[in-house]
């Protein structure tokens, strides 16, 4: 092997390596097919290739399966009764403490309702209360996605809103079947049938007119119908015969993550197997020992079964919602496995941030400069009103004006945020947050702006508004007043003045224009504005006086000259 490699010009030892090409050419000459194995730093030589932590393993054996309950998502438009329905089904109130009556955070509650077949039985329902908001589409998207039911709920007085389409899409793209719940029946405009015509357009054909789609009417108000509801949701479930394996290691999804005083928490929905305290769990970029099971109602759990939802601490991050997490072995696999995800979605946010300029587009990164950008930093409670308020502004799409965010995260104002603003020139934008005692002093140290919000609409409307801003004015020719030509007198002292009648408005000293036959001939200022003899400032429509232009001489009987100011307007997106 020494001899051929010199012959190849390669001088090499007994214990040097060589390079990948030059062994396979040696190995084609001793007719042997050459393998490369890839050896990760610091390691022996690896013959099986390491075992994938997050695979999920073979499906499970139908004898392990247990019926699970059904995970409900209820959606429907803004204000059609979403919460107060799940107010009266979970007997408590949510919707009190709520801001412009919008929800703002994801909530999930299991309950348990007589079956209605099986006497005595109790069944289970998971509700998944997704907002209504437009600019929480992209949680509800998720929300769709880890459902087994979707209620739709339709007010009665309302009938078919846009954002009841775009729920009813959500759901039709997860292929999650619909239920209707004809909300607010008790209303005196209440009109049920025309919702269900509306809905039969949209291709969901009551079954009571010979389609397979359930139609509740109810009221939240009157507590009429929930039942029949709550029975409805069980039927449909049976339907669909629910089942996991309660005894692997669990796996499912995040529905929302925050930061609270006890550190990180996401509130995670348990697919398949049970999660129990102390289990190790990878979720995204975030690994960590399950500190704490917590219910809805505040009470700590030893675990959590599928179908069910818990808050979970012990997290070393606030998870991204919608992420799907799974129980590991080992925490030092786990952590590995957060720290490679952690660099890889680093080095994704570090190839989006910095577009590379090469010669061709030198030019247009320097036109790009000069566009004017508006750079703000977010921050919110939670997870999934970040994304939504990013989503939201990302669609603010406008040519003239670029928005720029330049870091979005979870709690509150920081003076990290503080430095970063300073640094990129930002407005912070702080939704359901608190600014940190010393992060004042910063801002005003920076001379940083910092808006917080409790409603997300009006956040939307004053970036908008900033950005408008931005701008630069636009000018506008406002005509003041127009005069007619009617006779002209040649001054002594070379030049001419126009004798005039005022036809509209009112002529006043400063900048005109001569217009003939509707074509504009001149533009300049006033030089004099007499009537009689005096030198006037104005004179009013219907009134004759003597005009003198600055630099023109050459008027005609019939020329109209117009007075005009320049305003400034403020650009609109």
């Amino acid at each position: 092997l020494i001899a051929d490699l010199m012959q190849m010009g390669i001088f090499a030892n007994v214990n040097q390596a060589v390079d990948e090409p030059v062994a396979i050419k040696l190995c084609a000459k001793h007719g042997f097919k050459f393998e490369a194995e890839k050896r990760a730093k610091g390691e022996g030589q690896v013959h099986a290739a390491p075992k994938k932590v997050e695979a999920d393993p073979i499906d499970d054996r139908p004898e392990d399966l247990k019926p699970r309950p059904p995970i409900v998502t209820i959606m429907g438009h803004v204000d059609h009764g979403k919460t107060s329905l799940l107010d009266v089904i979970r007997k408590a109130n949510v919707a009190g403490g709520e801001s412009g009556g919008i929800t703002q955070h994801i909530g999930a509650y299991t309950i348990a309702v007589p079956h209605p077949e099986k006497k005595g039985a109790l069944a289970q329902i998971t509700f998944l209360d997704t907002p209504g908001h437009a600019a929480f589409s992209a949680m509800r998207a998720r929300g769709a996605n880890v459902t087994d039911l979707v209620v739709l709920v339709v007010a009665a007085n309302d009938g078919v809103m846009p954002q009841t389409l775009e729920a009813l899409a959500h759901a039709q793209a997860a292929k999650v079947p619909i239920l209707v719940a004809v909300n607010k029946c008790d209303h005196p405009n209440a009109n049920p049938t025309r919702v269900r015509q509306q809905l039969q357009e949209k291709g969901l054909t009551p079954d009571e007119w010979g389609g397979t789609t359930l139609f509740v009417d109810c009221s939240a108000v009157t507590k009429q119908g929930i039942d029949k509801l709550l029975e409805m949701i069980v039927f449909q479930a049976d339907l669909l015969e629910l089942k996991a394996n309660p005894n692997r290691k669990s796996k499912g999804n995040v529905i929302e993550s925050g930061l609270q005083a006890g550190g990180p928490t996401a509130t995670v929905l348990v697919r398949k197997g049970t999660l129990k305290l102390g289990d190790i769990i990878l979720c995204g970029s975030h690994y960590g020992r399950v500190r704490a099971l917590i219910n809805e109602e505040g009470v700590r759990l030893k675990e959590a079964s599928p179908s069910v939802a818990v808050r979970v601490l012990g997290l070393n991050g606030v998870p991204e919602a919608g992420l799907e997490f799974v129980v590991v072995d080992n925490e030092r696999a786990a952590r590995d496995i957060a720290e490679e995800r952690a660099l890889a979605d680093k080095a994704a946010a570090a190839e989006e941030r910095q577009p590379r300029v090469t010669l061709e587009n030198l030019f247009a990164k320097i036109a790009e400069d000069q566009q004017l950008t508006l750079k703000v930093v977010v921050k919110a409670d939670t997870q999934g009103s970040v994304e939504a308020i990013v989503e939201a502004l990302r669609k603010i799409d406008n040519s003239k004006v670029s928005l720029d965010i330049v870091h979005h995260a979870v709690g509150t104002v920081t003076e990290s945020d503080l430095d970063l603003a300073g640094a990129s020139k930002c407005v912070v934008l702080g939704f359901h947050t608190r600014i940190d005692s010393g992060a004042n002093e910063k801002a005003k140290h920076y001379g940083i702006q910092i808006k917080l919000y409790a409603i997300i609409y009006e956040l939307i409307d004053e970036v908008k508004e900033a950005m408008a801003g931005l701008l630069p004015p636009v000018l506008k020719d406002v005509v003041v007043g127009s005069a007619e030509v009617r006779q002209i007198f040649e001054l002594s002292k070379g030049g001419a003045v126009a004798g005039c009648a005022v036809t509209m408005g009112r002529i006043v000293k400063g900048k005109v224009r001569l217009m003939r036959k509707k074509n504009l001939v001149y533009e300049g200022v006033t030089l004099s504005l007499r009537r009689f003899q005096d030198e006037v400032n104005e004179v009013r429509s219907g009134l004759e006086c003597g005009i003198r232009i600055d630099g023109f001489n050459e008027f005609q009987l019939g020329d109209a000259i117009e007075c005009y100011t320049v305003e400034k307007v403020k650009q609109a997106l």
